[in-house]
């Protein structure tokens, strides 16, 4: 294919329509880990809860570890072929479906068992984590503008939730017809296969359609030398700088506090979505329960996803986020008073995840505001290091997830081989509703303050330093 043609501008109507199908695969992959991990550890390998937690954590520490050095990998490495940022959408994706399935996988016992499930965890994030942030960054690289970068962030968190609302019942068919082909201890396994096959054609999709909208390699390189030569010695001061992810960092507490935040967000995303399926099952008795329960939440969750956009150019991505905060830490702390009502549990769990969602849309546009203003006060552009931070509160979120479900279960003396739905005591299912709805509720409730106190930058002031930036480098 050629890719030496006039970059694009404006966004296409495939991007304004169909940017985000890669993240419909993705969701259908990852919620195979986000529901059902845990409970595969316990109630399926038949791990202990502490060896289960063990797993788990140590897992999720590794990606957790690893999750900041993506996007400098991405500023860093010489750009490929076909863009510094879009060709990664390409060359990695196909590997994550070999490597993710040996996630779900009892091979032998013991340590030997444990160590297969961690190096298939680790070794499938680190693949599909590099082209997850270049997908992302290309938000801020395609979307020249405030509205155009909502536009992208808006239609890639609708696909998303859209997979989720799929996933609800697709998902579990597509378990036990697996289960039924290979048996019950491999149904898991295979499903990662082939949801990860999914994620990765829907990247290919993506890599398609970003053509034109950013710098080949080789432009990029004769652009990056006929900056050098033209301007010598500005151009080695921003070389010597050049992906200097801490100075970017130091400058901006906008930044740190959009961090920090999201990490709430993520604490509530993955613990309570892990803890749902003990919910339903022990609290609720009633297992089926939990398939209607993500097919209801995440549709809301596709609506407040698609209206995002409309939310933004209203209240602002900033005060859409303050907002969501509150009504999400608002009701898990009344779905925690009235545990012991299902119904009420239901539908206010589901309005939180309505209101996740319109977070998860206007987090990359707050990212990218980040840069544009870190690039102002650096004068270099970090863009594939600070959109990599995108990466590092989620995998900080997984990290808790195993540890707030593991402690929630110990509290309440959960042991997967003794307890059932007809013997579960009352401290069990107190502890399971402490990790679904009260700490979610403590989290998010700091989340909101920290979106109120440490997150300065306003739309007014991203556009000045856009228009500097601009002024700077002569294209204004």
């Amino acid at each position: 294919m050629s890719e030496n043609k006039k970059q694009r501008k404006g966004l296409s109507g495939a991007l304004k329509t169909f940017f985000g199908i890669g993240d419909l695969g993705f969701s259908f992959m990852t919620n195979i880990e986000t529901y059902y991990f845990q409970y595969f550890l316990t109630d399926i390998a038949k791990f202990s809860v502490g060896f289960a937690t063990t797993i788990g954590t140590v897992s999720a520490i590794i990606d957790a570890a690893l999750s900041w050095v993506y996007g400098i990998i991405l500023d860093k490495v010489k750009p490929m072929k076909w863009g510094r940022y879009r060709s990664w959408l390409l060359v990695l994706p196909w590997m994550v479906p070999f490597l993710y399935a040996f996630q779900f996988l009892r091979v032998g016992s013991g340590v030997g068992a444990a160590i297969i499930v961690i190096l298939g965890f680790a070794t499938s994030h680190i693949v599909w984590n590099i082209p997850w942030v270049a997908n992302v960054t290309m938000i801020r690289v395609a979307g020249k503008t405030p509205e155009e970068r909502a536009t992208l962030s808006s239609s890639r968190t609708t696909w998303s939730s859209i997979g989720r609302v799929l996933y609800s019942y697709v998902g579990p068919f597509v378990v036990s017809i697996i289960s039924g082909l290979l048996g019950e201890q491999y149904g898991y396994a295979g499903c990662a296969f082939v949801f990860a096959a999914l994620m990765a054609a829907g990247y290919f999709a993506h890599f398609k359609m970003f053509e034109g909208y950013e710098a080949s390699g080789a432009e990029e390189i004769a652009q990056m030398e006929a900056a050098k030569a033209k301007r010598e010695a500005e151009k080695e001061a921003k070389k010597a700088n050049k992906g200097n992810l801490g100075r970017a960092l130091a400058c901006n507490p906008s930044l740190w506090g959009l961090i920090f935040a999201d990490f709430t967000k993520y604490v509530y995303s993955f613990g309570a979505s892990a803890m749902a399926i003990y919910y339903f099952t022990y609290v609720a008795k009633n297992a089926d329960l939990n398939a209607t329960y993500i097919f209801v939440s995440n549709l809301l969750g596709v609506a407040t996803a698609y209206l995002s956009r409309k939310f933004v150019a209203k209240f602002s991505a900033r005060g859409v986020m303050i907002s969501s905060y509150a009504c999400m830490a608002a009701a898990c702390m009344v779905a925690f008073l009235f545990y012991s009502n299902v119904w009420v549990v239901f539908v206010m769990m589901c309005l939180v995840q309505g209101f996740s969602m319109l977070t998860t849309a206007c987090s990359p546009m707050l990212y990218a505001d980040c840069c544009i203003y870190s690039h102002y006060k650096t004068g270099t552009d970090n863009t594939g290091a600070i959109m990599g931070l995108v990466n590092l509160p989620l995998k900080v979120g997984v990290v808790m997830r195993s540890i707030i479900v593991g402690a929630c279960l110990a509290i309440g003396g959960f042991d997967p081989n003794v307890t059932t739905v007809e013997n579960v005591t009352p401290a069990i299912q107190r502890g399971i509703s402490m990790g679904f709805s009260l700490i979610p509720a403590i989290v998010l409730a700091v989340g909101m303050l920290l979106m109120i106190f440490c997150y300065r930058l306003t739309k007014e002031k991203v556009n000045e330093c856009s228009a500097e930036i601009a002024r700077r480098e002569g294209r204004a």
